[in-house]
């Protein structure tokens, strides 16, 4: 048995986001080979992993926070991972969550489960089990949760920017990104 140097370890996690950006880390297309020859992924549902096995180098973050899960699962990456990155526009600005934010919670909550055009709900009572976790009064980027390192906007960011971004720092090389990697016309 071979006894080489352990990998680092990469997580991610979808928060409140449409996880656009998780297709877009598959979308590196076969540099997937070239990528798992560097790394192991650890908590991700790219491998299903739902939990930390140890420390992590790098951890790609998509979406915003919307509720209270999104809030404790951000703080605990920012525990777990040496570095954190703000994937796509849901976690760098809200993106389209974020949308919420213009109208009072309990507006949102009443349209989605009372009044809506095309709500069925007999018994007329909003969801409210105690799993359910709960709505923040809005929905916050990242950063404004925990301090995050790196940030790549789009919606989603390209694959080509991701896969820039995670192999500069997992080969402790600088992150350039060249203006056709980040530009949005």
């Amino acid at each position: 048995m071979s006894t080489s140097a352990a990998k680092p370890r990469v997580a991610t996690v979808s928060l409140a986001g449409c996880f656009g950006c998780h297709m877009s880390v598959l979308d590196i297309d076969e540099r997937i080979f070239d990528l798992v020859d560097i790394i192991d992924f650890d908590r991700s549902p790219i491998v299903d992993f739902k939990d930390f096995t140890g420390r992590c180098a790098v951890g790609l973050v998509e979406g915003g926070c919307g509720n209270e899960e999104n809030v404790e699962v951000l703080r605990s990456f920012r525990r777990n991972c040496d570095i954190l990155i703000s994937l796509g526009d849901c976690a760098t600005m809200g993106g389209i969550p974020a949308l919420r934010n213009l109208v009072p919670t309990e507006e949102c909550l009443r349209e989605a489960y009372l009044d809506g055009p095309s709500v069925h709900n007999p018994s007329g009572r909003l969801p409210n089990d105690i799993e359910l976790p709960l709505l923040l009064d809005k929905v916050r980027p990242a950063h404004e949760v925990v301090r995050m390192d790196y940030f790549l906007p789009g919606c989603p960011p390209s694959a080509d920017t991701i896969w820039a971004a995670l192999t500069a720092l997992l080969t402790d090389k600088p992150v350039q990104l060249p203006y056709e990697l980040i530009k949005y016309d």
